[in-house]
């Protein structure tokens, strides 16, 4: 059995975005006159979709909204995200990861983002990024419902699905693939597929995950795709002519 799938989380692996998308949902309750709080936010939104973050936010305060005008919201959203993004000098993406998408196109290991994030929010920093044609498979907020958001496993499981479809001969498997995230919504969603993941504690402390993940890291950096190649049949990911070992790192364990 060989490695054939590293599925990607978005905010908070790929962009260091959470402050732009907090300081955005504070001004949508805002104009709705409702008070925003932060300790609400880390319950109702760290690795969930924008839509269950806004749903689960105006229902903590008693405010039911329609479709229409959620949607309406969230597209607001969206388009002060881009806005936020194009003013930027550099996107805060996160140290280490054009190095791991380097390693895992050099093994022929297939790539994809699943998220809680509108596509257009994920295309658009990709594109800036100039790392849309690594990942043909995105699975975004907009393509399952609030409820189907993370912790549920249902964007996984399409992710997994849109792999086979596109590539008729890689027939993975869950057990063939693993997820990297950094929330514990996000680990949870690919636990509940069967999908091995590594915690990364760009939000909560390495200690938190050790629990959740299956192993966890500080820094994309420190993600040894040799070592855990090893663990799906002996395939060294790392051993790519003309790329750096990085000394530094920490050898990945299993928590």
């Amino acid at each position: 059995m060989a490695l054939k799938a590293v599925l990607f989380g978005f905010n908070g692996i790929v962009i260091n975005d959470d402050t732009i998308r907090q300081t955005l949902s504070n001004q949508l309750l805002l104009d709705e006159n409702l008070r925003p709080d932060e300790d609400d936010y880390a319950q109702m939104c760290l690795g969930r979709s924008d839509r269950a973050c806004l749903k689960g936010l105006l229902a903590q305060r008693g405010r039911s909204v329609s479709a229409d005008s959620l949607d309406k919201m969230l597209t607001k959203k969206t388009a002060g995200y881009q806005t936020w993004l194009s003013e930027l000098d550099k996107l805060p993406l996160y140290p280490g990861l054009d190095d791991l998408i380097f390693r895992c196109r050099a093994a022929n290991v297939k790539m994809a983002i699943v998220t809680g994030a509108e596509r257009s929010q994920v295309t658009s920093v990709l594109e800036q990024a100039e790392l849309i044609e690594h990942f043909s498979i995105i699975v975004a907020g907009d393509d399952v419902s609030a409820d189907g958001s993370k912790p549920a496993p249902d964007g996984y499981l399409r992710a997994i699905d849109q792999l086979n479809r596109a590539y008729l001969d890689l027939a993975v498997q869950v057990d063939e693939c693993i997820a990297i995230e950094d929330s514990f919504s996000g680990i949870e969603a690919a636990k509940a597929a069967n999908i091995p993941v590594v915690g990364v504690a760009h939000v909560y402390p390495n200690h938190m995950l050790q629990r959740r993940a299956t192993w966890v890291v500080d820094y994309l950096r420190e993600i040894k795709l040799d070592w855990i190649g090893e663990k799906f049949g002996g395939t060294r990911l790392d051993a790519v002519p003309g790329s750096e070992q990085d000394t530094e790192s920490t050898e990945l364990e299993p928590s």
